[in-house]
C-alpha cells in the first residue's frame, strides 16, 4: 500500500492514495489554515469509522442479515499534550434493516473488533482504549 502527501500552501496538504484517489487535509486558521479539509487525526477516526463499518455489513450480509444501513458514530479523545495521541475511542453502530437478529449483530462488531479490522487492533496495541456499541433499528 502507497500513498503520496503533497504540500499545498499553507497548513494544506493533498492526499493521494495508491489507488489514485485524492483528499484535501487542512488545518485551522489558529494554525495557519484555512479549514478547506479535514484534519489528518479525523482522517484517522474517519479510516477506523471505514474500516470497522466494512467488516460489520460484509459479516452480517454473509450470516444473510436484511441489513439495509450502517452508521458508525465516533468519539474519541486525546491527550492534553503532545504527541497529542488518540487515548480513547468509543465507536457505536446504528444498523437498519428487516429482522435483524440481535446475536448476529453484536457478533458482527465483536468479529470485526477482535480479528478482522485492522486499523482497530493497531490502535488497540498502540493503547488506545476501544469500546464498542450497538443499536438496531427495523425497518417496517
Amino acid at each position: 500500500m502507497k500513498a503520496r502527501i503533497q504540500w499545498a500552501g499553507e497548513a494544506m496538504f493533498l492526499g493521494e492514495s495508491g489507488s489514485g484517489h485524492v483528499v484535501v487535509m487542512d488545518g485551522p486558521p489558529e494554525a495557519g489554515g484555512r479549514n478547506l479539509g479535514v484534519r489528518p487525526m479525523e482522517m484517522l477516526l474517519l479510516g477506523l469509522g471505514g474500516c470497522s463499518s466494512f467488516d460489520v455489513v460484509s459479516i452480517l450480509k454473509k450470516s444473510r442479515q436484511a441489513v439495509e444501513s450502517c452508521e458508525a458514530f465516533l468519539e474519541a479523545e486525546r491527550a492534553s499534550e503532545d504527541p497529542k495521541v488518540f487515548t480513547k475511542i468509543h465507536m457505536n453502530f446504528v444498523v437498519k434493516g428487516r429482522g435483524l437478529k440481535e446475536a448476529q449483530v453484536k457478533r458482527a462488531v465483536e468479529l470485526s473488533a477482535e480479528k478482522y479490522c485492522s486499523a482497530s487492533i493497531m490502535l488497540e496495541r498502540a493503547g488506545v482504549e476501544i469500546t464498542h456499541g450497538y443499536e438496531i433499528v427495523e425497518l417496517g
